[in-house]
C-alpha cells in the first residue's frame, strides 16, 4: 500500500512540474516574440519607415527561435 502511495504522490509532483515547465515555456515565448518585434519598431521608427517590414521581419524571427528552443526543450 506504502508503493502505492508514493507512486500517487510522484506522479502528482511530475504533473505540477510539468505545468509549470510549460507555463514558463509560454512565457519564454512571449518574451522572445515581444523583444525581437519591440526591437525591430524602435530601428523602424528610428529610420522612419512607412511600412514597418523590419519590425516583421524580427518578430517572425522571434518566433522561429522561440519555435526552435521549445522543441529543443520538449526533446530533453
Amino acid at each position: 500500500m506504502l508503493k502505492d502511495e508514493q507512486k500517487d504522490n510522484n506522479s502528482n509532483k511530475n504533473s505540477g512540474n510539468n505545468y509549470l515547465k510549460f507555463t514558463g515555456m509560454g512565457f519564454q515565448m512571449i518574451g522572445i516574440i515581444g523583444l525581437f518585434a519591440y526591437g525591430g519598431y524602435k530601428i523602424d521608427e528610428a529610420a522612419n519607415h512607412h511600412t514597418k517590414w523590419v519590425t516583421a521581419a524580427l518578430a517572425l524571427t522571434g518566433v522561429f527561435i522561440s519555435l526552435y528552443l521549445v522543441i529543443k526543450s520538449i526533446k530533453d
